[in-house]
């Protein structure tokens, strides 16, 4: 099955053309290798590692589709191979007081709770 098809089927991707601008760009890699064209076929057991959401996404194929169906019959086309991410940055929060002056800058550069330890 053509690789472009298969995220669009597994629904990684809303259309299958952004699938297809992923894996032109070279984004995408089966079994650990570089593949430039969205026709590559793929099959059961492969390993697809691309980029998706600002994290890398580590999928091995269980089973191919005929059809684009509802999120369950997605999820059970691969095992997900990804890494669980330990530490989340999280924003800074936002305490309604506008655009920070330089002095609290300075001061929040001077406080960090993670150089006290």
């Amino acid at each position: 099955m053509r690789a472009d098809k298969w995220l669009w089927h597994a629904r990684f991707f809303k259309t299958r053309g952004l699938a297809t601008r992923l894996i032109t760009a070279g984004h995408l890699r089966v079994n650990g290798s570089k593949v430039a064209k969205a026709s590559h076929g793929i099959g059961p057991g492969d390993v697809l590692t691309f980029p998706q959401a600002r994290r890398v996404r580590v999928v091995r194929l269980t089973a191919l589709s005929e059809r684009r169906g509802p999120a369950s019959e997605a999820q059970a086309l691969y095992d997900d191979l990804t890494p669980e991410e330990t530490h989340v940055p999280k924003n800074p929060g936002f305490e309604g007081k506008g655009r920070p002056s330089g002095k609290d800058r300075r001061n929040a550069r001077l406080y960090d709770p993670s150089r006290l330890e």
